[in-house]
């Protein structure tokens, strides 16, 4: 290991000395090298100083610097040079056997000490003595002075009480649910579940399967081609097995129609054929409020198109169409969804994951500014006595749009 100096013209790391006392004292002087000041260096051109040089003194200086640079490849930062003439292409195999060749052929050097079994060689490890439990605790407590009127109600205080007090500062990792649901009922603690008692799972409370969907699918196809005034909300959601003839036939009735204001459709299997034929409608329809088409095999593309027809009809305030064939859209049909909704003036709600941040923040913004526009028109139209149209305004609907 190679002794290290100081810069400064002296002995290494020997502390001044002044002439007017003999006490020691480590104040800096002005650095030198090789006899002179660093700041006489600042001057020197070094270009001209490695013109000067010869290539054997430049190989020298090369070996003596690391440049210290990701970007330049490992055979240049690396002081080794091989003069040795390529011998020809790499041969993996017989470079392999070479090796394993050259390791068995090599002998072992010698070890400075035999092995002598059953001698230690070395600092033999022990392990730091641990504190025992009593002592981990008596450290980890901490003395918290509550005043006297305090000291003396937690002392009196029984185990219920206490337990109460923990539910209602929020403590729930000191009880279980029953006694949190206790506590906030004031139905009084289960018995056998204080602080010393046995924590049990509590048992799921059991809900009954939600019933299937009975909508009469062609009687509410009749219903929607006839323009039935009594129908205004068409819920065919988890229906299966509805073929492409009936979506054809609902489609063609929602274009005529002036009385359906919300049509769900989740899970039913809409394909991006009957998804086409759905956009194609809602260009000519001018009622509906709130379409859902969550749940199908609806493509990125035929997404774009739902939503470029929701500036034709302009009145859909809600639209959902999340969980479709494809996961992820990609940023190009983001960026295009995004653009058409900053078009829509109507448009309140989109249910509709987004991945990319700008994406979520325009469409996010751009709805929140619609809601807030929609909010000061109808206030206006309430101050002036003038009727004014009921709009379903979303309660932290920006939330699913982002």
């Amino acid at each position: 290991m190679s002794r290290r100096y100081s810069v400064v013209d002296q002995e290494p790391w020997k502390p001044f000395q002044t002439s007017s006392s003999t006490k020691t004292t480590t104040m800096t002087t002005a650095a030198k090298l090789y006899g002179k000041d660093l700041s006489e260096y600042d001057d020197v051109d070094v270009d001209e100083l490695l013109a000067q040089l010869t290539p054997e003194e430049i190989n020298l200086l090369a070996k003596e610097v690391d440049p210290d640079d990701s970007f330049m490849p490992p055979s240049q930062r690396c002081s080794y040079e091989c003069d040795k003439s390529p011998t020809g292409p790499l041969n993996r195999k017989k470079l392999i056997e070479h090796i394993n060749k050259q390791a068995l052929e090599t002998p072992d050097k010698p070890e400075l000490k035999p092995f002598v079994p059953g001698v230690i060689r070395g600092k033999k490890w022990v392990p730091p003595p641990q504190e025992t439990a009593k002592e981990k605790e008596a450290e980890e407590q901490i003395a918290i002075d509550l005043g006297e009127e305090y000291e003396q109600a937690l002392s009196n205080a029984t185990q219920e009480e206490i337990i109460d007090l923990a539910a209602i500062l929020g403590f729930h990792s000191m009880m279980n649910q029953d006694q949190y649901h206790a506590s906030l009922l004031n139905a009084g603690q289960p018995v056998g579940l204080g602080w010393d008692g046995v924590t049990k799972a509590s048992q799921p409370k059991p809900y009954p399967m939600e019933p299937p969907n009975d909508t009469d699918v062609d009687a509410t196809i009749k219903q929607v081609r006839e323009d039935d005034a009594s129908l205004t909300d068409l819920n065919w959601n988890n229906i299966k097995n509805i073929s492409d003839e009936k979506f054809v036939q609902l489609f063609e009735g929602l274009e005529i129609n002036t009385h359906l204001e919300s049509l769900s459709l989740t899970n039913v299997g809409l394909t991006d054929k009957t998804a086409q034929r759905l956009a194609e409608a809602l260009e000519k329809n001018s009622t509906l409020r709130v379409l859902n088409v969550e749940t199908n095999f609806i493509s990125p593309s035929v997404i774009v198109r739902l939503i470029r027809a929701l500036l034709k009809t302009k009145s859909i305030e809600e639209f959902r169409c999340s969980n479709q064939r494809s996961q992820v859209l990609g940023n190009k049909i983001e960026m295009e969804i995004t653009q058409l909704v900053e078009q829509n003036p109507t448009l309140l709600r989109l249910g509709l994951h987004l991945e990319f941040n700008d994406a979520r923040h325009r469409v996010a913004a751009h709805l929140q500014r619609n809601i807030d526009r929609i909010c000061r028109v109808q206030r206006a139209k309430l101050e002036a006595g003038e009727p004014s149209k009921n709009f379903a305004i979303p309660v932290g609907g920006l939330r699913e749009a982002t």
